[in-house]
């Protein structure tokens, strides 16, 4: 049986270019000779609609769209893609279509409401499962979160005789997901002895990545092929059925399965598969996996040109300021937009060291980006001039540090309005974490890029990035000198915080793995330090809420990925003694 695996990039609510995309793979895969072939999770729709899907109209529009593609489908041909069904309810579902008919309409089962995810505000749960009969041979489908789970439909669907379970998903990318992704898939198809064929989603939407990466694995649980990560891609796999039959002859476990659940229905599917001659079948493609860095920069590049090509959007501005943040944020810019439409902005201080506008030229220049030069001095200034009275008695103080920032901020924005460039904001996780931003300055901006990279993993990528291309892309001067706003004299970051590799683990602790104060501290870290990080990243939520969009790269990004209370005053402290009365 030859499956192909369309991992196509849509774009939420373009109805009908996305039919449009899903029939041009259709005809490339049919032209290859392909049995089946699955597309990802709502394909028809785009990845995540969330509240399209309250309108009448998108849904009808989609139904409509189905109709349309299940018109491409020839005989002697399955294609399963994702779409959203009406019935009594909505449903996120699978429809499995042959010569112009859908046979069959699959409803997911585990609706994911954590994390970035949100389903049960749309969808209700489907019941059942089925079996397609393709040739003798049993396929079951289903989508996505059905696959997370080692019981439900695809263990139904094993027991029930499956030797291909086909999954449809819209898998979001974080850092090392696909690794994880990979090790689960090989778990379920070991343990129910069949295939396993997972196509997921590729592409940017708002602040999520998804990755493609879609797999094969075979009875024994062994990787079959792997499509390409953060790229559209046509994988086509010769998978042989009998190998999950000789598998389940000589692994007595199924057997001794509990099968008193609903058992799967089967429905026979008018096909002939092993069309393509077995002297004509290809070698597997294992497409490498991308070290840690490679993905989160990859996945940064992606996110950003979809955010600017899906939204209409074509030239970014961005303040250079010769650190390693904006450095970074120019370098992704640039592969991911092309060095003709960034802009860097320097913007000097009489606080900007020399050394910090020579990086910044030499950084503009390697990555062949325009540079332009606003001098702030003369608005600072001027803003000081006109506080003066206001600000007679008080010692200067982060009120003069901040405004600085928000001179920038205007001059950024100023050049968005006139020439209609999208400004990026170049702030890190670190950063953002403990609100060592300025509200209305650095952050301002159209797109938060770095928002959700933390500093240690941004110097990381930044070395990634010179020993890929085999060049000093990223001066190292930039890499090696102390961090620093330069917002005043002699200023560090070490000033305000504890250094970077000490902060960023504990962020990770408290921000994504939810880890108290006193298990922070027994990991090693000094509790003084673990208090005062643990206060800012507290004290913080409210700036971190008017921060622009950014892309999800960790495992628990902000915003709606943590939905923390910005009015709260819980605090990990001894239980205070009640006085007795």
């Amino acid at each position: 049986m030859r499956v192909a695996l369309a991992q196509v990039n849509t774009t939420v609510g373009d109805i009908w270019g996305n039919v449009e995309k899903l029939s041009e793979a259709l005809g490339r895969a049919v032209e290859s000779g392909a049995d089946l072939v699955a597309f990802p999770e709502l394909a028809l729709t785009g990845y995540p609609p969330e509240d399209l899907l309250l309108r009448p109209g998108f849904i009808g529009d989609n139904l409509k769209a189905l109709e349309e593609f299940r018109a491409c489908v020839p005989e002697d041909v399955v294609a399963a893609v994702g779409f959203v069904d009406l019935g009594l309810d909505l449903f996120n579902a699978c429809a499995v279509i042959s010569g112009g008919e859908v046979l069959d309409r699959y409803h997911k089962r585990y609706l994911p409401n954590y994390g970035v995810f949100d389903e049960n505000r749309y969808f209700r749960e489907g019941t059942g499962s089925s079996l397609l009969d393709l040739d003798g041979t049993l396929v079951g489908v289903n989508v996505c979160e059905d696959i997370w789970y080692p019981g439900g439909p695809g263990r139904e669907q094993a027991l029930g005789g499956a030797s291909v379970l086909v999954n449809v998903s819209a898998s979001p990318y974080h850092r090392l997901k696909g690794a994880t992704r990979e090790r689960m898939l090989s778990v379920r198809a070991s343990d129910y002895g069949c295939y396993v064929v997972m196509c997921n989603l590729v592409g940017g939407q708002d602040e999520l990545v998804f990755d493609g990466h879609s797999v094969v694995f075979d009875p024994e649980g062994e990787l079959v092929a792997r499509a390409k990560q953060f790229e559209e891609d046509l994988l086509l796999v010769d998978i042989f059925p009998e190998e999950a039959l000789m598998r389940r002859l000589h692994d007595s476990r199924p057997r001794k399965e509990d099968r008193t659940g609903e058992a799967p229905c089967v429905v026979s599917v008018p096909v002939s598969v092993g069309k393509v001659s077995p002297v004509e079948s290809e070698e597997p493609r294992r497409e490498p996996v991308l070290p840690e860095e490679g993905e989160v920069l990859a996945a940064l590049e992606l996110g950003l040109r979809d955010y600017f090509g899906k939204n209409g959007f074509t030239k970014a501005v961005l303040g250079l300021s010769g650190g390693v943040d904006s450095s970074l944020v120019a370098a992704v810019a640039a592969r991911a937009l092309g060095p003709e439409n960034v802009v860097g902005v320097l913007m000097p201080s009489r606080y900007t060291s020399d050394l910090s506008n020579t990086d910044a030229y030499a950084l503009a220049e390697a990555l062949g980006i325009e540079t332009k030069v606003v001098p702030i001095g003369p608005a600072f200034d001027a803003y000081r001039e006109m506080l003066a009275d206001l600000f007679a008695g008080t010692e200067e103080d982060i009120t003069e540090e901040n405004l600085q920032s928000r001179v920038r901020g205007n001059i950024v924005m100023g050049l968005s309005n006139k020439f209609g460039w999208i400004v990026l904001s170049t702030g890190n996780k670190s950063e953002m974490s403990v609100g060592y931003s300025t509200l209305y300055g650095d952050m301002a901006g159209g797109f938060a890029l770095i928002r959700d990279v933390p500093k240690t993993l941004v110097y990381r990528i930044c070395r990634y990035i010179n020993s890929s291309e085999g060049r000093e892309v990223i001066p190292e001067s930039v890499l090696t000198k102390e961090p620093s706003a330069e917002l005043r004299e002699d200023q560090r970051d070490s000033d305000s915080l504890p250094p970077y590799d000490v902060l960023d683990p504990i962020l990770e602790a408290y921000i994504e793995e939810d880890k108290g104060i006193g298990q922070i501290v027994a990991l090693g870290f000094d509790e003084a330090d673990v208090r005062r990080v643990v206060g800012l990243v507290d004290r913080a939520e409210y700036k971190r809420r008017q921060a622009p969009v950014g892309i999800k790269v960790t495992t628990r990004s902000f915003g709606r990925d943590r939905r923390m209370p910005i009015t709260n005053r819980y605090t990990e402290r001894e239980r205070p003694r009640l006085k007795t009365p």
